[in-house]
């Protein structure tokens, strides 16, 4: 495909310089430039140094698997009355890290926000190695890894087939629905910008790799037509996925007759804290590649600002959560349920409780403040604390499981060392796939960013100072 950037220029007949003058936005030919140059350039030795750092995780991940895989999930802290452990914990907020993917992808994208182009593919790539760390957890937590094909409804020798009433059959239906439309809607959108990069690549393996990838796009307006439908429909279909995985996920607690998990609440405050944590963890990786690559006229103080006032409201709504649930405890009369709730907050676990409401309620109320909402340094570390802090509530749910009923069974959980290596691995593993992505493929979508520039409009041309005015 002939570089749209090249193209736009020439039809504008204005220097790239100036055009950004005039109307305060990047021009066709900066945009290509700063994204491909990333692709293109040599590799830095600071993503050497980074890859070997995740990979080294990731290999500790492995090494922790083969060897539960030998000795059996007695290897981890789990005992009775805690039966479900840090596995579940990571399943779950690795789901929550993915939500925000396929929010700025297919619901900003059909409510036609156009900040969300600067960040909806590396949200999207995001979303693709989130869920893929996450499968790892429910495939390991089964004890018996060699019967794990039970979990799918497939016919097996045995004739025993799948609890379809069981939430755990949801989750198979659920992650695999979300993996697959995720995926598809991330390479569909790769396609253009893919084209781009097999026009300027230099080397023959690049252009023959590049060149299949894209598919023989070329930008014809037919071409164009196809993609914008096919792109709509995979919006479509992506966004019940927004509400409908997490509360399937939540459903995994809710269902069951324990104190303090046997509550109605759980699918929208589950995904309100999928979000939240999601656009979180989207925050973090903007802002280190805004600083790494120098994508600031990309990563524009309009685009970080809006994020921080979806967290703030994402926020707010788990904050009210947590309130409802201490609210709907007493006036239900239950005393196991008040008990439940007064224990997570006073009991055994209270250090782990109080590091959540820190992190998920304190933090974002300071985004109603604009000078700390524009504050690089400031969203920087209240977007890490708050992954810290929705890591924790997981972490607090599951382990409400150590005092239920009978006070002679009664326990506290304490993960062990490869439980904290396998939630250290997974770690490694999406950091891994994703310096991955940000070195060989494009992590913008230039085709969509340039499409909500000023000089995509057609009445662009005509009087560019008249239009500059009108825009702002």
């Amino acid at each position: 495909m002939a570089d749209l950037a090249q193209t736009e220029t020439k039809t504008l007949k204005e220097p790239a310089h100036h055009e950004r003058l005039i109307t305060g936005e990047p021009s066709f030919e900066h945009v290509t430039d700063s994204v491909s140059s990333i692709v293109e350039s040599k590799t830095p030795k600071a993503w050497w140094v980074l890859f070997g750092i995740s990979s080294s995780a990731t290999l500790l991940l492995l090494v922790a698997i083969a060897y539960l895989f030998w000795e059996g999930i007695g290897i981890w802290g789990l005992n009775v009355p805690v039966a479900w452990g840090l596995a579940i914990v990571n399943l779950v907020f690795w789901i929550g890290i993915g939500h925000a993917g396929t929010l700025i992808s297919a619901v900003l994208f059909l409510l036609r926000q156009r900040w969300r182009t600067s960040i909806n593919r590396f949200a999207e790539a995001m979303t693709i190695f989130a869920v893929i760390c996450a499968l790892i957890f429910p495939a390991i937590h089964v004890g018996r890894i060699w019967v794990v094909y039970y979990v799918f409804p497939i016919p097996n020798q045995m004739g025993v087939w799948p609890n379809f009433r069981s939430p755990l059959l949801w989750d198979v239906f659920a992650f695999g629905t979300y993996f697959t439309v995720s995926l598809l809607f991330w390479y569909v959108g790769l396609i253009p910008d893919l084209a781009t990069l097999r026009e300027r690549a230099t080397n023959r393996i690049k252009k023959i790799v590049y060149g299949v990838l894209s598919l023989g796009w070329y930008g014809g307006n037919k071409q164009w037509k196809h993609y914008e439908m096919a792109y709509l429909i995979l919006a479509a279909i992506a966004t019940p996925l927004v509400l409908s995985v997490h509360s399937i996920v939540s459903m995994d607690f809710a269902v069951s007759l324990l104190p303090g998990w046997h509550t109605t609440i759980f699918p929208p405050y589950f995904v309100a804290g999928a979000i939240f944590s999601g656009f979180a963890m989207v925050m973090t990786l903007a802002i280190l590649a805004r600083a790494t690559f120098g994508l600031k006229d990309i990563f524009n103080m309009r685009v970080l600002e809006r994020m921080n006032l979806i967290m703030l409201v994402t926020g707010s709504m788990v904050g009210y959560a947590y309130a409802m649930e201490f609210f709907i405890a007493w006036y239900s009369g239950n005393e196991y349920e008040m008990f439940a709730f007064v224990n997570r907050a006073f009991g055994p676990y209270a250090w782990a409780y109080w590091i959540m409401i820190s992190c998920n309620v304190i933090v974002p109320q300071f985004f109603w403040s604009k000078k700390l909402r524009t504050n690089i340094a400031f969203m920087f570390i209240a977007s890490i604390l708050i992954n810290i802090g929705m890591w924790f509530e997981r972490f607090v749910i599951v382990v409400t499981l150590s005092r239920d009923y009978l006070p002679s069974a009664w326990g506290y959980y304490t993960p062990t060392f490869w439980d904290i290596a396998i939630l250290i691995g997974s770690f490694g593993l999406f950091f891994s796939l994703f310096l991955l992505f940000l070195r060989f493929l494009p992590m913008v979508a230039m085709s969509e960013v340039k499409g909500v520039l000023p000089q995509a409009d057609p009445h662009y041309a005509g009087n560019k100072q008249t239009y500059s005015q009108a825009v702002r």
